[in-house]
Order: structure tokens, then C-alpha cells, then sequence
């Protein structure tokens, strides 16, 4: 398996130091199982993040600090998850941790009709309105045309998709934005299995699928 199509490095950079949410962190962290060279590269930002740590001087600290900290988490309620990885038995169609997150591999999910031969489960979702959930398209099938109301990333697991800027397979990433509209479709011999994360609704170009997506929630 080679990956061509990889997170950015402010992507990789922000998992790395804790910054991104849950729904965003599972993806990356679902990636990062597959894929050694990214795993290289987040951990030599945590290495670098670490020295940075260790070479600051030492700041004294009034007593009641840690106290203050108590009390501004309570405050501030539940922070950003900081998700695992590590490397995957090829073998399964799910990468740990979102197998993990599933509850099974592919064929023991509960799966929820989305349009008339496609599937989706959602995974988990932000306080940001950003939601992670699983897509199952038919071998040769289409995503009906869309834009974004914000970002998108989307994982391939199994099969591969293609639209106007390139195809992707198993592991490759794709991250697009406002600014792209595209009718990504399923290659022909396998279906199509991927983890997307959006933080706004999809635009799409037709009616019809205007009409649905109140029901289907994408």
C-alpha cells in the first residue's frame, strides 16, 4: 500500500500538541496507523515540542496555582480528546482506535441508509458541530455534487473514490473547503469505505438531495 495524500503539517502539528478535537483527532489518528511516514513526522513534533519543554526556565509558582487551574477546568468543561494510534492489522478494514470507536469491524456495524443504495454511521461529533462518521459507497457509484460549508476530511479505509483532483485510496486523505465543489464516485470492483470529519453541512448542487439531507443529517 502506498499513500500519496496525506494531513498538513498544521493538521499533523495540532493533533501532536493536543489542539484538535475529538472528531478531527480520530481521523488523524486513524491515518497515522496506516501510515509510518506521518507517524514519523508527529512524532519528531512531539520530540521537538518536548524540548522546548524541558530547555524553559523554571517559573515560580504562587501556592495557590494549582487550585486556580481546578477551578478553571471545572469552568471551562471538558477539553479536546486526545486520541491514540498505533500500527494496524492490514487485515481489518478499521483501523484501532476507530474500530475501537465503531464498536466492530465494517460488517457488524449498524448502518444507516444514506440515498438509495449508499450508508453512513456516525462516529462521534464536537461541541463545534464537527461530526466524524463512516460512508459506504457502492463500487462505482457517486456522491451526489457538493460544496462545504467549511472544512472536510475525508479517510480512505477500503476501495478508493476519485473527483476532479485526484483519485484516493486506502489511507490517502483528502482535505478540502469552502472553496471546492466536487461529484466524488466510488472506482469500479470495490466499494468504497470512509471516515469524514466536516464542522458545517454540505452544499449540494440538486434539489433532491437538498430535500433529504434534513432526513439523512449530512
Amino acid at each position: 500500500m502506498t499513500i500519496i495524500h496525506h494531513p498538513n503539517e498544521e493538521t499533523l502539528l495540532d493533533y501532536a500538541s493536543g489542539a484538535l478535537g475529538e472528531a478531527w483527532s480520530v481521523a488523524v489518528a486513524t491515518h497515522l496507523a496506516v501510515c509510518p511516514e506521518c507517524r514519523k513526522t508527529v512524532s519528531e513534533l512531539e520530540f521537538v515540542a518536548g524540548s522546548f519543554l524541558g530547555a524553559s526556565e523554571e517559573v515560580k509558582v504562587d501556592d495557590s496555582s494549582f487550585d486556580n487551574i481546578l477551578e478553571r477546568l471545572d469552568q471551562e468543561g471538558e477539553r479536546p480528546v486526545s486520541v491514540g494510534c498505533s500500527p494496524t492489522n492490514q487485515e481489518t478494514c478499521l483501523p484501532n482506535p476507530l474500530r475501537e470507536y465503531a464498536g466492530g469491524d465494517i460488517d457488524n456495524l449498524k448502518w444507516r441508509r444514506l440515498g438509495p443504495s449508499a450508508h453512513q454511521l456516525v462516529i462521534c461529533s464536537d461541541e463545534d458541530g464537527s461530526v466524524a462518521r463512516l460512508l459506504r459507497i457502492p463500487a462505482g457509484k457517486p456522491v451526489p455534487e457538493h460544496g462545504h460549508g467549511g472544512e472536510e476530511m475525508t479517510l480512505v479505509l477500503r476501495g478508493a473514490f476519485e473527483d476532479h483532483l485526484g483519485v484516493y485510496q486506502r489511507g490517502d486523505v483528502q482535505t478540502v473547503d469552502s472553496t471546492i465543489t466536487h461529484k466524488p464516485f466510488a472506482v469500479p470492483g470495490e466499494e468504497c469505505i470512509c471516515l469524514a470529519v466536516t464542522n458545517a453541512p454540505l452544499r449540494f448542487s440538486s434539489l433532491a438531495a437538498r430535500f433529504l439531507q434534513p432526513v439523512v443529517g449530512i
